[in-house]
């Protein structure tokens, strides 16, 4: 079958394909020596295996072409979702069709392509949880995945404990899970369906029964990506579901630092208190004796309106005498009346007219307040992390919880560590109010009644009737997130207690459309303006252009800082209305251009610059796509938020968009500042933002709330010459004279021609020639630079690295970063 060409090559014949085996010795993993031809080898005896996983599901794959690496040192990665042309035409593909263009996926369908997937080093093989059906179209899924992820100080034990909570519920569901070991940290538990639901739909059973595992279990599982939480918990990740979302496959090898595997477990190894990960030699003996344990799952119906029966049948509750169904199932399914003091009533609500209000003071894990409106029979809440606003200028976001029974309206008492919600809770005020309006599920306003000395009565705000309303914020995929606003027009003379007034709500309440804001700059400082790191959150400084996405009618337009449109530039972002969960959007982001590591590259986006034909920008997007990193959100379905704080900006931010794609929400990290810059430096960018956490959105305005701190020293400047070059650039521009504004004037900072390529100079040279003036346009230029200068109209900005700045102010060993398109020369400013 074989002809050996040399011990590193060789050409093999599989299922009929001729194949070139190469590097046959190299050396993939390190740490255990072992090698391609190991690789290969593993791959060919686990085919009957994996193939059945993952045939007819497109396949994304993680290449380590030059071996993992070490932990200390991890090789580079390559990520590729589409097929390159090199490719076998053999192999089985079909395309998917995105709004910036197709991408083409192979499927792993036959041990032929699994050989060729491991002779170019795409050790990790990622697929959906659906199949392609006829003619490329795409099916169902046909399983669930949930991936249980320890954060830092959990650990498979724990992982263990959560999978099996999950399987007491999937039971009740009618499904078969099974866990498989990631190879990496967690656990993978996978059941069968029989394809009759969406992936939207299958996301939305796993993203409830993750909400209410967490509700049941705080400790233990949280649902939240947010890395801040996970610490001593699991994370119940639910995402995997989304129709573009894929899993490492069963039985494929992983890119650590030990040649681990994702291995299908059985339920009782999952007891094992010495439960660990395998590799490929313990993965291949199992087999040999097991066969295949993730076979052979039933295929269930899965209803979603099951779930909530589910969860009360698998915790042994049933709700007691009314149905699981009624609006008090959810607040039973998370208290256990034998250990809680609060009201667990057996009885259904009845429901009755009332009026009544509470508003607690609630001292869990975080101290915030519970505000509760009587409404159908029990009371409608929410927690109000920051309390009620006691100014029109100030907005709290509020998060709709679970309905309560009416008797926890006098409650006061403490609830026992261990239980949901566990703390103080007094009553900081209560009372009646008037209601205005109420639109289930997107508004509510309403006039309180507070009590003679009560909270409202001694918080500064207003004095009297309390004006509020309450607005959603969450989209139309229903999330919890609101906002609490004191209205502006309190007017409590004016008022009849206990009759509702059809008044239209004034200023946030009303529907606006998104428009363009200028974005918020920082300031260039260091870690010495940092003074109390719990008051700042940190976020790495992205290597790009930022942008001003505004959503609006399905669609999307990108404008830069300065009010140049992006859009058409940039087609591969036309997407990003199907990541937000809203109809209208204002989100602030930076474009970048990533490169083979899978790090910002601004040299790489230079090439997306200034294109203007159709033709050349679809080409571009093709061989250079950029991303989309957001980190903020400042209008979202009607509403502005820009007086929100940045961390409940932030929260809401995470909730509205499902990145994935070209579109991304990086985190707001709750790290020290030196672990920031650690992770910068590591990661190849510029530095850190470090962002104050009560911060509201100045648009256009540079503030001391948000600090730039940098590792690499950039300075934007304004080009005002050029001078000849030498040699082979004799007749071309050699060198750029730049400067930076200094009042109402321009300081000269020295010349650059280091980092200028021939694609620079083509693109910038016709316009510099034709902005030429006779005379400098600024002073004291050094008669060595000034002797052979052309100067031009200081009106193009680009940016340089520099090692130092002299005494004088100049630029020390200055490198030509690129050109600047999305900045004028009055935003550019003297870096520190």
């Amino acid at each position: 079958m074989a002809k050996t060409s040399g011990a590193q090559r060789q050409i093999v014949d599989v299922e009929g394909h001729r194949l070139k085996l190469t590097n046959l010795d190299k050396v993939i993993y390190p740490e255990t020596s072992t090698t391609k031809a190991d690789v290969l080898s593993y791959y060919s005896q686990i085919a009957p295996y994996l193939i059945p996983h993952a045939a007819n599901r497109p396949v994304t794959r993680k290449r380590w072409v030059n071996g993992v690496g070490t932990v200390q040192e991890p090789g580079e990665v390559f990520f590729q979702k589409n097929l390159e042309d090199s490719a076998p035409s053999w192999i089985k593909r079909h395309g998917i069709e995105h709004k910036s263009g197709t991408n083409v996926y192979p499927m792993v369908n036959n041990l032929a392509t699994l050989t060729w997937l491991a002779q170019i080093s795409a050790l990790e093989i990622h697929v959906p949880q659906w199949t392609f059906g006829p003619r490329g179209k795409r099916n169902n899924p046909d399983r669930m995945v949930l991936d249980l992820d320890p954060g830092e100080g959990a650990g498979l034990a724990e992982c263990a404990e959560v999978a099996r909570l999950v399987r007491r519920i999937l039971d009740g569901m009618g499904l078969d899970p099974r866990p498989v070991t990631s190879g990496s940290k967690g656990i993978h538990l996978y059941a069968a369906l029989d394809g009759k639901q969406t992936s939207e739909e299958v996301s939305a059973v796993a993203h409830e029964l993750a909400r209410m595992l967490e509700a049941d279990h705080k400790d233990l599982v949280v649902s939240d990506m947010k890395k801040t939480l996970r610490k001593g918990r699991v994370l119940l990740d639910w995402s995997q579901n989304h129709w573009n979302k894929t899993t490492i496959t069963p039985y494929s090898l992983r890119g650590r630092a030990h040649p681990m595997v994702a291995a299908p477990r059985t339920w009782e190894e999952l007891d094992d208190p010495d439960l660990g990960h395998l590799d490929y030699h313990q993965v291949l003996q199992r087999v040999e004796e097991l066969g295949d344990v993730l076979a052979g799952m039933g295929s269930g119906t899965m209803e979603e309106q099951s779930l909530e029966d589910a969860v009360a049948e698998a915790e042994g509750n049933d709700g007691g005498a009314g149905p699981a169904s009624d609006r008090l199932s959810k607040y039973r399914s998370m208290r256990d009346a034998s250990i809680t003091p609060e009201p667990v009533p057996e009885a259904s609500p009845v429901d009755r007219a009332g009026n009544t209000f509470v508003i607690q003071e609630h001292h869990a894990r975080r101290l915030h307040y519970d505000f509760r409106l009587e409404r159908e029979g029990v009371l409608v809440s929410w927690a109000v992390p920051k309390g009620p606003p006691t100014s029109p200028a100030r907005n709290n976001l509020a998060v709709q919880t679970e309905d309560h029974p009416l008797e926890y309206g006098s409650f006061e008492g403490t609830i026992p560590k261990g239980e949901y919600g566990a703390g103080e809770v007094t009553i900081w005020d209560s009372g009646t109010y008037d209601l205005e309006k109420w639109r289930d599920g997107k508004e509510v306003i309403v006039i309180l009644h507070g009590r003679e000395g009560g909270g409202l009565s001694r918080d500064g705000g207003p004095e009297g009737p309390r004006r509020y309303a309450l607005i959603h914020t969450g989209g139309e995929r229903g999330e919890n997130n609101w906002l609490m606003h004191l209205m502006k027009d309190q007017k409590p003379g004016s008022y009849r207690k206990g009759t509702p007034h059809e008044r239209q709500p004034d200023d946030l309440a009303k529907e606006s459309e998104p428009q363009f804001l200028k974005p918020m700059l920082a300031v260039a400082g260091t870690g010495a303006d940092i003074s109390d790191e719990g008051e700042w959150a940190f976020e790495m400084k992205w290597d790009g252009i930022r942008a001003i996405a505004i959503i609006e009618d399905n669609g999307v337009r990108l404008v830069s800082r300065n009010g140049n449109d992006l859009t058409a530039g940039y087609p591969e972002l036309a997407d990003l209305p199907d990541a937000v969960h809203a109809s209208t959007a204002v989100l602030d982001g930076e474009i970048v251009a990533l490169n083979k590591a899978g790090r910002p590259d601004f040299g790489l986006l230079q090439t997306r610059m200034n294109l203007v034909k159709k033709r050349e920008i679809d080409q571009a997007a093709r061989s250079t796509p950029v991303h989309l990193m957001l980190f903020d959100l400042l209008h979202l379905d009607g509403h502005s938020l820009v007086q929100l704080e940045y961390c409940q900006r932030r929260e809401i931010l995470a909730q509205a968009v499902e990145a994935g794609g070209h579109v991304h929400v990086p985190p707001d990290m709750d790290i020290s500042l030196q672990e920031a810059i650690d992770t910068s430096k590591e990661l190849g960018l510029e530095g850190v933002l470090a962002k104050r956490v009560d911060s509201t959105y100045r648009d256009g305005q540079r503030s001391r709330s948000w600090i730039k701190i940098k590792h690499q020293t950039t300075q934007e400047v304004v080009i005002v010459g050029w001078r000849p070059g030498k040699g082979s650039r004799e007749r071309k521009i050699g060198s750029l004279l730049v400067a930076v504004p200094d009042g109402p004037d321009l300081r000269y900072l020295g010349r650059v021609g280091s980092g200028l390529t021939e694609r620079d100079l083509a693109a910038v040279g016709a316009r510099l020639k034709k902005m030429a003036r006779k005379t400098p346009p600024l002073p004291d230029v050094p008669s060595a630079d000034a002797a052979d200068a052309h100067w031009v109209r200081p009106a193009l900005v680009g940016e340089v690295q520099f090692s130092e700045r002299t005494e004088a102010g100049k630029l020390r060993h200055p490198v030509w970063r690129g050109f600047r398109p999305d900045k004028k020369p009055s935003d550019v400013v003297v870096e520190v």
